[in-house]
């Protein structure tokens, strides 16, 4: 489960040029490990996203990155955060995690969601289809990946997919957990419920009490034990020594990205912000609605590796 994850959604830094991305990246990981941090977690885009960069920012695939990150990194969980499933095709992307949990020592995690970035499917001619249409597909391929996984040959001949006996061979070291991406009360708490291990939210923190309230519906619904499944957060967190070292750094960032005042006063809300007992406050609120761990993204100054180890120190604390 995971308790304090560092997830990684930006390869453009000031000053670091494109031939530099993975040695920073390297630096990254192993602060973070330094800093306490027990799961490493990439985007699975290959455009970045609004609101990070424009389409054309760099972005290195997720899968064969941190297949490469695993190899600088001994403790820390590997996972998307999570894998479009539209992306791949389900017993590919089965056999993709088992690679990742070989090359790891045995540390690999699927972090999965349904896929909606219409952008980047567009341009890389992935049909994007309906929202109903990718929660059916989603739910088809975890039918095929999870036994899979579990050394199971699965046969299914569904609306989508078509996989007849699928072999997973050598099987994984470990027990992979599973990960579900999303807030959606209806369908993707639903297959959290029936799936899932761990979900990870990235509502604002005023809604967290009514999705666990949801998710608990739904393990009631379906006999589900709901302790077993985790729920942890996603943050967008700028931190500082002191709380005017944070500003400085939004400022920064929001300079170099060219925001206007609309995306700045869009954004906002979905930043935690500040010192360490700012910092500090904001996850202990989070604890207290019942989150179990969270995940940041340091999105401002996670090119600098001191600042990745401080906000480690800073939120292991804070948890607990």
């Amino acid at each position: 489960m995971t308790r304090l994850g560092y997830q990684i959604p930006n390869f453009t830094y000031p000053g670091i040029a494109s031939n530099d991305i993975f040695a920073n990246l390297v630096q990254q990981v192993r602060a973070a490990e330094a800093g306490g941090f027990d799961r490493l977690f990439l985007m699975d885009h290959f455009y970045q996203l609004p609101g990070i960069g424009d389409p054309d920012a760099f972005m290195l695939e997720c899968y064969t990155t941190l297949a490469a990150l695993s190899q600088h990194t001994s403790t820390m969980r590997l996972a998307a955060l999570v894998t479009g499933n539209t992306y791949r095709n389900p017993a590919v992307l089965a056999k993709i995690i088992t690679a990742l949990d070989h090359v790891s020592g045995g540390r690999a995690t699927l972090g999965i969601g349904a896929g909606w970035y219409e952008l980047e499917h567009n341009a890389f001619g992935i049909p994007f289809d309906t929202f109903s249409k990718r929660f059916e597909m989603l739910e088809e391929a975890l039918n095929i990946i999870l036994p899979m996984l579990n050394g199971e040959r699965p046969t299914l001949h569904g609306k989508h997919y078509h996989v007849t006996e699928a072999i997973n061979s050598p099987a994984p070291i470990s027990k992979i957990p599973v990960m579900i991406g999303g807030s959606g009360e209806q369908k993707t708490l639903r297959m959290v419920a029936q799936y899932a291990d761990e979900s990870n939210l990235t509502c604002l923190a005023s809604e967290i009490p009514r999705k666990l309230d949801a998710l608990a519906e739904h393990c009631e619904r379906l006999g589900r034990d709901r302790s077993e499944i985790k729920v942890t957060k996603l943050v967008m967190m700028i931190i500082g020594r002191t709380h005017d070292e944070a500003v400085a750094a939004v400022d920064a960032f929001v300079a170099n990205h060219g925001w206007p005042p609309e995306v700045v006063e869009l954004m906002a809300p979905r930043m935690t912000m500040g010192d360490p007992d700012e910092i500090g406050a904001a996850i202990r609120e989070l604890v207290d609605l019942g989150i179990d761990g969270v995940t940041l993204n340091l999105v401002a100054n996670a090119h600098d590796p001191e600042m990745v180890t401080f906000a480690g120190e800073v939120v292991s604390a804070a948890l607990g």
